[in-house]
């Protein structure tokens, strides 16, 4: 029985954008960048990922940003962190693409190149408060629950 994992999103073919642990001790799993993006100075931008994220019911992923990216590539995850839940994944809007939301901090254009490392995805367990009794269904995609 699957567990959690990653899959590619149908548009993408390309076995290299899966996400994978560099160490033995990492807790994050590198996400890469599918397609080319620039961002303009100040920009905030999607940047797709090309992969989609199954997890266990009381699972979510986490999405962090790289500690290179501010000093590197003058680049932040504007949200501070990502929040995928479970039910993002297969969703009928985007099958569960995984996009990080970037902002170019710079002065300059900064350009992504496919397969650099963006952010560092984690799964983690959560907890419900009592009388918690939520029963709504996912509808949407990026950035659609709560409208």
């Amino acid at each position: 029985m699957r567990q959690r994992g990653f899959e590619l999103v149908s548009q993408f073919t390309d076995k290299a954008l899966l996400p994978k642990r560099e160490t033995a001790h990492a807790a994050g799993y590198d996400l890469k960048v599918a397609e080319r993006v620039e961002l303009a100075p100040g920009e905030i931008k999607l940047v797709p990922t090309g992969v989609k994220a199954y997890m266990q019911e009381g699972e979510v992923l986490y999405l962090y940003d790289r500690s290179s990216n501010p000093r590197k590539k003058g680049l932040v995850l504007i949200n501070s962190v990502g929040v995928i839940d479970g039910d993002y994944y297969g969703n009928p809007a985007n099958e569960g693409h995984i996009f990080a939301q970037m902002h170019n901090i710079t002065d300059e254009t900064v350009v992504l190149e496919v397969g650099e490392r963006i952010v560092q995805a984690v799964f983690a367990p959560f907890l419900l408060a009592d009388g918690d009794e939520a029963t709504g269904t996912r509808t949407g995609g990026f950035g659609s629950t709560g409208n």
